[in-house]
């Protein structure tokens, strides 16, 4: 799963491409009773392990059926649903923007957490616990170099100010573009510029895109993609990388000759949210709590390996998988969590940072 489209087709999705996605689902979601739950869990290998983890574990322990969509809900299907009176889904996968628009326009059902047990409330990173969504795992944006080309561990990277340094780190780099908005290297820029990771937000735009001139002719490629970033680190095109944890992570798996540094990583994750209007809003609620429980978040993670967003978990598998995973309580005190309220204010001009930052990024790019 390539977690950052979801945040792309939050920005790019329209309502046109919603009608048939809908169509199908009326008939079958009429039939509901409230022994029934319909979830939606994104597609490929995401999907296999939202059912193996949880999605029959919940019919085991609850005997409510199930009917599990193997797509993505978009932002603008959970517009058209929840505005049209024609909820279809009880319980949907969703990034930290959709939790924060959703929710401010009354698309999304509160969370009812007098149902959690306050031993797992209190495990769950603090900032996955919002009133309309409950985190379950967390993903990196890190730093990622190729061993070969540092091969003394003394002498590699270790922050962003030294992926800046290309005189004293040599080597080809690729950093993830900034054209979307959200997932551009905004956070690293000011942290290469020396601003404390406690004093990045609210940005300093002008800040950001002067450290990002000092490391722009040092860029080989700006990258869209996942899949883009983690051929480039596999064909060895590229010696350093700012890229997804995740990516980087598989071509370790192969044997690709890469380290992941975790220092200054920074955070996002997703969550799981009740569209307003949900048919079995109940039941719903009933899964949402099951699948944020600690072992579930356990199994997950050993399927698809993302962080859990329930810190319990990483007693529940071995350390040195658990070391391998961006939520790992070791390297919590040292990672910056994405800050959605930041991206979403609107200024006096009526743009929101998010989108300042794309229409800046598009001419800078081009410099």
């Amino acid at each position: 799963m390539n977690i950052s489209l979801n945040r792309r087709r939050f920005i790019q999705a329209t309502a046109a491409t919603t009608l048939g996605a809908m169509s199908s689902t009326r008939v079958r979601a009429a039939a509901q009773s409230a022994g029934e739950l319909r979830v939606s869990i994104n597609g490929g290998d995401y999907a296999k392990a939202c059912m193996e983890a949880f999605v029959k574990p919940f019919e085991a322990e609850t005997g409510i059926k199930v009917t599990a969509l193997a797509d993505e809900i978009t932002y603008a299907q959970l517009e058209l649903m929840v505005s049209t009176n024609n909820v279809t889904i009880d319980a949907i996968p969703i990034n930290a923007n959709t939790d924060l628009v959703g929710s401010a326009k009354g698309y999304l059902e509160k969370i009812d957490y007098t149902i959690y047990k306050q031993a797992e409330l209190d495990a769950m990173l603090d900032f996955v616990k919002t009133p309309y969504s409950v985190g379950t795992i967390v993903y990196a944006f890190c730093m990622v170099y190729n061993t070969e080309k540092f091969p003394d561990a003394k002498q590699r990277p270790a922050s962003w100010s030294d992926f800046w340094n290309a005189s004293k780190y040599p080597g080809v780099r690729a950093m993830v573009s900034g054209q979307y908005g959200t997932d551009g290297p905004w956070e690293e820029a000011l942290l290469a510029d020396g601003v404390p990771a406690d004093a990045i937000y609210p940005m300093d735009i002008d800040r950001v895109f002067a450290s990002l001139d000092k490391i722009k002719p040092n860029v080989r490629k700006w990258t869209t993609t996942g899949s883009e970033i983690q051929q480039l680190l596999h064909d060895k095109v590229v010696d350093l990388a700012h890229t997804y944890d995740g990516r980087a992570l598989a071509l370790i798996e192969q044997g690709l000759p890469l380290e992941i540094n975790r220092n200054q990583s920074k955070i996002s994750w997703e969550s799981w949210a009740i569209p307003k209007g949900s048919p079995n809003p109940q039941n719903a609620q009933r899964f949402i709590e099951f699948i944020t429980r600690a072992d579930r978040e356990a199994a997950f993670a050993q399927l698809l390996p993302y962080g859990p967003a329930n810190l319990n978990a990483y007693k529940l598998m071995p350390e040195s998988f658990g070391r391998k995973l961006a939520s790992h309580p070791d390297y919590v005190a040292s990672n910056i969590p994405v800050n959605p309220k930041w991206y979403a204010e609107v200024g006096s001009d009526g743009i929101t940072n998010m989108e300042r930052l794309t229409r800046r990024w598009n001419e800078w790019v081009l410099q």
